[in-house]
């Protein structure tokens, strides 16, 4: 079967760099084994995201459009749970859609973004179930660095006195840093390289590198037990 995905994951590949349109879409979905879609609808469809006022100091190409539909509707087929297909084709729109795609970037199902081309993973990134990432004021992963499950991370904020005021500030997470199930990063905070935010925490100030925090507010608690080790010594490696 490896040979068959892999020839999948070719062809998809050639139709998206020969020029991603509403009919190059519907020959990727196709090839997904989708429902039918008319090239009308997709022509015509706008996301989420393009209704939002970011959309307007920054459209989407057609492009974009058409990856950003490809990565959401891909979670809706029963392809998306084929690891050895699913994990090389998010990575394959990655590539293309994100600000900067680093090598052996690993994303499990159900991972959302508003802006893919204002979010930057380095290498060997690993992205588990449910993220949300709110992209909009810009979000930059360092190598190695992992979210675990449910794990939010927001860019931008709202005056209480007016919805329509809107404030942005970039999420930063260094090498090898690991945010663990159902944090919470808010806009502005920067995590340092090796460091740990705890499940559950709500993190509104920058985390040192090397240091845990923990709690609601988060607050550091203590350093990482890194035993000595740092870097690639630390094994983050994600799945066999």
């Amino acid at each position: 079967m490896a040979d068959v995905f892999d020839q999948m994951i070719a062809r998809i590949r050639k139709i998206i760099d020969a020029g991603l349109d509403a009919d190059a879409t519907m020959r990727v979905l196709e090839i997904l084994e989708a429902p039918f879609v008319s090239k009308d609808i997709l022509e015509k469809a706008r996301l989420y995201s393009e209704t939002l006022p970011k959309a307007e100091e920054r459209p989407f190409t057609p492009t974009e459009r058409f990856l950003h539909f490809l990565w959401d509707a891909f979670d809706k087929l029963p392809l998306c749970l084929i690891v050895p297909f699913s994990i090389p084709f998010r990575r394959l729109v990655a590539e293309r859609l994100f600000a900067g795609c680093g090598r052996a970037f690993v994303c499990e199902e159900n991972v959302r973004f508003n802006f893919g081309q204002f979010l930057t993973v380095g290498d060997n990134v690993f992205f588990n179930r449910g993220v949300f990432l709110d992209t909009k004021g810009g979000v930059t992963i360092g190598d190695s660095a992992a979210l675990a499950e449910d794990v939010r991370i927001f860019t931008h904020g709202h005056d209480e006195a007016s919805h329509m005021t809107r404030t942005y500030a970039p999420v930063r997470i260094g090498a090898y840093a690991k945010i663990y199930a159902g944090a919470t990063l808010m806009p502005g905070v920067t995590v340092g390289e090796q460091a740990l935010v705890a499940s559950g925490a709500v993190v509104t100030h920058d985390v040192p590198p090397n240091m845990v925090a923990a709690g609601i507010p988060a607050k550091v608690i203590r350093e990482r037990r890194t035993g000595g080790r740092s870097g690639e010594e630390l094994e983050h490696i994600w799945l066999f």
